[in-house]
């Protein structure tokens, strides 16, 4: 198969969250034979990586994309048209240098950005399309300040993105989670076509022999961590009372906030020192993929103080699989997927939508005598291993891409209320 595949998110190196799924799935995807050509924003030693990883690579220049790209909002609603764009200039180039037969198999986009441009290829190249939402984008809007939300435009967002999958008639739908699988059947879209694949981590390097205290290290007080993006609904009030309830109760407590200095995090900052001058507060600032297993080395308990919005009910938190992959106990809000899943995990437990009742739960952990915490989360990281190392999850993604594009090239006929778009 010649595969097209869609990132909205530069390739490499992975950053964390939703960008680093896409190298696990490339290399599933080159390891079982197939062609892939990537398209994304460009990046450093593109060249190099592409050689590297048997891919090849279509960077988009037009402008740069990031996570923390200045004018980040704009771009993203620019950038599926010129994806788009950038494509299907890319396919012409190489018609004319390969011969007119030369066409793509299927086209796999990841993440609510690049399904817009997927989408839009699709009906042009007539070629099967699968979507992979590694969240619910518009979701997370619902925790920005009120100037935003009290628009009226975050509603109408919410629902384009849902209908995402029927209004461009994707031949299958991969979700993170179960709820947002759901949420895409509840508009119409087949149940049959939607393939829950959740999220992974790398077992080899999250590990609890990797992050646990290097041997003769000095005890200096139990440490709380926190890693990621730090976007507005991963810092609200209910991560600053957390942390100042914990600190009036336990002041020996140190705080180790793993990620960019971004505006959500500097807020969060100036409202503790503020209001507890002498909590203990570190904020080393970003941390490749690579290193963050060595960055959580010593944690004593992982936090997930996530505010409430469609956005998080949908996700499935990367940085509470990398804790317990770690053996770090995990504290967090009730979040609707991730309560799900780790229902029947002992460590990982879950608060109210509150500051002072996730604090209650991260005290619950350090309660417990250090020898017993750390047989709960050896545990914990044996089972996450057999159930979400990118192995398993990226297996499980190609298998259905491959299923999609056989079932697409073999049906003449599609399911009720869709429309014949099939590859000629």
């Amino acid at each position: 198969m010649r595969l097209a595949f869609l990132t909205h998110e530069p390739y490499f190196p992975p950053s964390g969250g939703g960008s680093a799924e896409a190298v696990y799935l490339v290399a599933e995807f080159v390891r079982r034979g197939h062609e892939v050509h990537l398209f994304c924003p460009a990046f450093a030693d593109a060249d190099r990586i592409a050689a590297d990883h048997g891919i090849i690579i279509h960077p988009f220049t037009a402008w740069p994309m990031g996570r923390y790209t200045a004018l980040r909002n704009l771009k993203y609603l620019a950038y599926p048209a010129a994806l788009a764009w950038h494509a299907e200039r890319t396919l012409r180039r190489w018609r004319r240098a390969r011969g007119e037969a030369f066409a793509f198999d299927a086209i796999l986009s990841q993440h609510t950005i690049s399904a817009v441009a997927a989408g839009l290829l699709g009906r042009r190249w007539r070629v099967p399309v699968v979507f992979n939402f590694l969240d619910y984008l518009t979701g997370f809007m619902e925790t920005w300040p009120a100037v935003f939300t009290r628009t009226g435009f975050v509603p109408w967002l919410n629902r384009f993105e849902r209908t995402l999958p029927r209004r461009f008639q994707a031949d299958g739908v991969m979700t993170v989670s179960a709820p947002l699988a759901e949420r895409f059947r509840a508009t119409g879209y087949p149940a049959d076509r939607l393939r829950v694949i959740q999220y992974g981590y790398d077992a080899r390097r999250f590990r609890p022999e990797a992050c646990e205290p290097a041997e003769g290290a000095q005890p200096g007080g139990p440490v709380v961590v926190m890693h990621g993006s730090f976007d507005t609904h991963h810092l609200g009030p209910i991560a600053r009372d957390c942390l100042l309830q914990l600190h009036a109760s336990r002041p020996e407590v140190r705080f180790r906030f793993l990620g960019r200095e971004t505006p959500a995090l500097t807020r969060l900052v100036r409202e503790i020192r503020a209001a507890a001058p002498d909590l203990r507060l570190e904020c080393p600032g970003f941390i490749p993929y690579e290193a963050m297993a060595e960055a959580l080395r010593g944690a004593t308990v992982g936090l997930v103080p996530y505010e409430e919005s469609e956005g998080v009910h949908c996700a499935f938190v990367a940085k509470a699989v990398e804790y317990l992959g770690c053996g770090i106990p995990c504290a967090s809000t009730p979040l609707e997927n991730l309560s799900s899943y780790f229902a029947d995990e002992p460590a990982i437990r879950f608060s109210g939508w509150d500051g002072r009742s996730l604090a209650g739960i991260v005290a619950d952990f350090l309660d417990l005598p250090a020898d017993r915490r750390r047989a709960l989360g050896r545990a914990a990281a044996t089972r996450v291993a057999a159930r979400l190392d990118w192995s398993v999850v990226a297996a499980n993604a190609v298998d259905f891409v491959e299923a999609t594009t056989a079932r697409r090239k073999a049906v003449a006929k599609p399911p009720d209320g869709f429309e014949v778009v099939g590859r000629t």
